[in-house]
């Protein structure tokens, strides 16, 4: 059995000056104790706009800072949200290697997806497709992880080119992938997957022991296709705790936070009604605890073995691992029979005091971990064993990591990126762009490198030789001669500056195109134009439609050539 500890910073109101910092600070120092005294993990998890339930909206940072004050606890998020909406799959991959490498490879990475409206609704996400979110992100950056460089991605939700996602973590190929889960079919999705479990369910002994068979034999069959580049054959339940020799004492300073961090929850997930920055669930805590099931009454001090609920007068009432370190030892034998891995628990919860916290710990690493720590080794050593050529026929089953393809990114362009062609997708015609160039700037830095210059600015870096020649080839890379309509010719452009006039002619056959610094002297088409212009239409923020009918981009000779020529430089028909 391994023991950990979960945060949600919780702060019921009302919030004091300097409230969220002493929040963190204390929690920090907590997570130093409990490196001190032994315990084996720390959970943190990320939750967004649930006020009093969770503050901890950066727990990279959080993680970051315990990874400087401790040398053995392994740090775990429990859990980042990934749907991409919330965190872009490159991101998450950069901050878990970066916190892998400075933590000395102590990193768990639990990963999950949301469910409540208070964060979908904040960041855009139509809960039909969160799972499909996660799923496609997760392979995504366990990818990130292992290709070197990363061979891009066009999926549904997740649309990025090759590029080498750096740093690569300190363990290999990855750290161990965890998954959030609250019912028993997202533990067996977990088992399918090849995760960690981090069961929030708060369930008893006797029914974790069926869960945990079930998941350790769909470990075991071929249903398992790892989500990651390894397997983590692992069970965790989450326990409100509080230790004190005197029972009563524990439950005079623990069910309180207990009981409030499962209100709480249940708000936000369950019954409430939210006005953001308005509503205190502390008071409706205080007023309505009765009668959602969280009654302080029955809970009493009568020296009987500990159950995660207690069922009395038809009310559920969370109690978990509070009391005397025997109670909680005969506790956590029943889950060590019942074959979970890690029991996390959760004790800054509520207005639960920050000195009563860091006693029970200590007394709980004195009085109960003993118990365990001796056969802890060999019991997981012997799991390990167990499933060991199950987990190596699993990864026999997922696709391996990819060579990435031949690519070249140049400095203000690349070949037809995926993110480009999803925002052509879902922005249609409605920005046209000189011989395809906009189709291949769309969301590209040459996109943001454009934007908010002005015309002075564009001539003076665009405008330079290297800068046109970068532009032009790259129109060269993007000729589709299918496309031409059998057209074989030049066109030409005047791009306009304060120094006179630059020229670029495209000659154009059946197999190739080819943009030269010259004139013509027999140009199918020549177009004129200011070349800040030519720039703005090439980053796709001007309509070259709109920029003919004000004047400022003159049209000699065939219409119809020009009309065809964003098409021939593999975009769509616009004019």
């Amino acid at each position: 059995m391994r023991f950990g500890l979960f945060y949600e910073h919780q702060m019921p109101r009302p919030w004091e000056e300097g409230a969220h910092e002493k929040l963190l600070t204390d929690a920090l120092d907590q997570i130093e104790l409990a490196d001190r005294v032994g315990f084996d993990y720390v959970w943190e998890v990320e939750h967004h706009f649930l006020e009093e339930y969770s503050h901890s909206s950066a727990p990279e940072v959080f993680l970051g800072a315990a990874s400087q004050r401790t040398n053995r606890i392994r740090l775990g998020h429990g859990i980042v949200q990934i749907p991409p909406p919330f965190n872009h799959p490159a991101r998450v991959a950069e901050r878990a290697a970066t916190l892998d490498l400075i933590s000395g490879g102590r990193l768990e990475l639990g990963t999950g997806e949301a469910s409540s409206q208070m964060e979908l609704g904040g960041f855009g996400i139509d809960r039909r497709q969160k799972r499909a979110m996660w799923e496609e992100a997760l392979d995504t950056i366990a990818r990130m992880f292992v290709e070197e460089p990363f061979a891009g991605a066009d999926g549904e939700f997740v649309q990025m080119p090759p590029r080498n996602v750096m740093p690569k973590p300190k363990q290999r190929p990855h750290p161990p992938l965890w998954v959030a889960c609250s019912r028993r079919d997202t533990i067996l999705m977990a088992a399918r997957k090849g995760l960690g479990a981090l069961s929030f369910s708060f369930v008893e002994p006797e029914q974790a022991k069926e869960w945990v068979d079930e998941y350790y034999a769909i470990i075991e069959s071929d249903a398992c296709v790892p989500a990651g580049f390894a397997v983590n054959p692992n069970v965790a339940v989450v326990l409100p705790m509080m230790c004190h020799e005197d029972e009563a004492t524990a439950i005079e300073r623990g069910i309180d936070g207990a009981h409030f961090f499962g209100y709480s929850l249940a708000y936000y997930y369950a019954f409430g009604a939210m006005r953001p920055g308005a509503t205190s669930i502390w008071d409706d805590f205080l007023q309505n605890r009765d009668k959602r099931g969280f009654a302080r009454s029955i809970v009493t001090p009568d020296q009987a073995p500990l159950g995660v609920k207690l069922l009395q007068e038809g009310l559920g009432s969370l109690r978990g691992a509070i009391g005397t370190p025997d109670q909680i030892a005969d506790l956590v034998e029943r889950y060590e029979r019942a074959g979970v891995d890690q029991i996390i628990f959760c004790s800054q919860t509520g207005k639960t005091r920050h000195e009563h916290i860091c006693e029970s710990m200590e007394l709980f690493a004195e009085r109960v971990m003993p118990r365990f720590a001796q056969r802890a080794d060999d019991v997981e050593a012997a799991k390990r064993a167990r499933v060991a050529g199950a987990c190596e026929r699993a990864l026999a089953r997922r696709d391996p990591p990819r060579s990435a393809p031949d690519y070249e990114v140049q400095p203000m362009a690349e070949p037809r990126p995926a993110n480009a062609i999803a925002a052509a997708r879902s922005h249609g015609n409605g920005r046209g762009s000189l011989g395809g160039i906009a189709q291949q700037a769309i969301e590209t830095a040459f996109a943001a490198f454009v934007r908010g210059r002005s015309d002075a600015q564009l001539e003076r870096t665009v405008g330079s030789g290297p800068g046109l020649k970068t532009l032009f080839k790259a129109m060269e890379k993007q000729y589709v001669p299918e496309r031409s309509g059998g057209f074989e010719g030049e066109v030409t452009y005047v791009l306009e500056t304060a120094r006179g006039a630059r020229h670029w002619t495209v000659h154009i056959d059946a197999q190739r195109a080819v943009a030269e610094p010259r004139e013509s002297d027999d140009a199918a088409v020549t177009m004129t134009m200011p070349l800040p212009l030519f720039v703005r239409i090439g980053a796709g923020e001007l309509n070259p439609a709109r920029a003919m009918i004000d004047g400022e981009l003159r049209i000699e000779g065939d219409f119809t050539v020009a009309g065809r020529l964003n098409e021939m430089f593999g975009g769509d028909p616009q004019w």
